[in-house]
């Protein structure tokens, strides 16, 4: 049986990074966190104060931005460093969520990334998640997925991630949070979120954690079965 290249695009707060994790772990397959980089690089620019409007700024945090990924001994999980630094939980903060998708919609970012990320998974055995995952990132990728869930279900599960990082917020703050994210993502000019005609929906507003990992699993076994 030949690898695949699995892509989960969807909404924020549906679980992709930890869903795309776990069915990587299952897998045997290699995860690519696309959306931590996108937070790395937004870290980058708010911790340099470069603006993503001003083009002399952008290729200045391109040109000194230096993003990978290294195992945690600890976690088991793999960390994103920026320029040779562990900012895992750095950039899983609300500042930093505020201004991502500013950055995503600047297109020599995207363009940088997108280019890193297709080099991570040319090998394929991949997972990766984001929003232009199966569209633009890998648009043969052998299965799309795109997640989705109602609002106030992804408000409390981003709550419930911040708390467990020691971060209190609103859950009004957060389901704002998200719905402007929505908003910017869905209808940005460069590489909107969008449901490819291809894609397997997944809604799992009422699956538990284990429940939405499994039906991917499901659904991917099939696929390598008969790749």
């Amino acid at each position: 049986m030949g690898k695949i290249v699995i892509a989960i695009d969807g909404f924020s707060g549906c679980g992709k990074s930890s869903t795309a994790k776990a069915v990587a772990k299952t897998l045997g397959y290699t995860y690519i966190d696309s959306g931590a980089m996108y937070r790395a690089a937004t870290l980058h620019f708010l911790t340099n104060k470069l603006s993503p409007t001003n083009q002399s700024d952008v290729e200045k945090g391109l040109a000194t931005m230096l993003i990978s990924f290294q195992l945690n001994p600890e976690t088991g999980a793999q960390d994103t460093y920026l320029n040779g630094k562990n900012v895992e939980d750095e950039i899983r903060s609300m500042h930093v969520s505020q201004h991502v998708s500013e950055l995503a919609t600047i297109a020599a970012v995207r363009k940088e990334l997108v280019a890193q990320q297709q080099r991570l998974g040319k090998g394929k055995g991949v997972v990766m998640d984001g929003r232009d995952i199966g569209s633009v990132v890998f648009p043969k990728a052998e299965l799309k997925v795109f997640m989705t869930a109602n609002l106030e279900t992804r408000a409390k599960r981003r709550q419930l991630e911040l708390l467990e990082k020691g971060q209190e917020v609103n859950l009004e703050e957060i389901q704002s949070n998200l719905a402007g994210r929505d908003q910017v993502d869905s209808s940005r000019a460069e590489s909107p979120l969008v449901k490819m005609p291809d894609a397997v929906e997944v809604d799992t507003s009422n699956l538990t954690f284990d429940g939405q990992v499994a039906q991917i699993v499901q659904i991917a076994q099939a696929k390598i079965k008969s790749n």
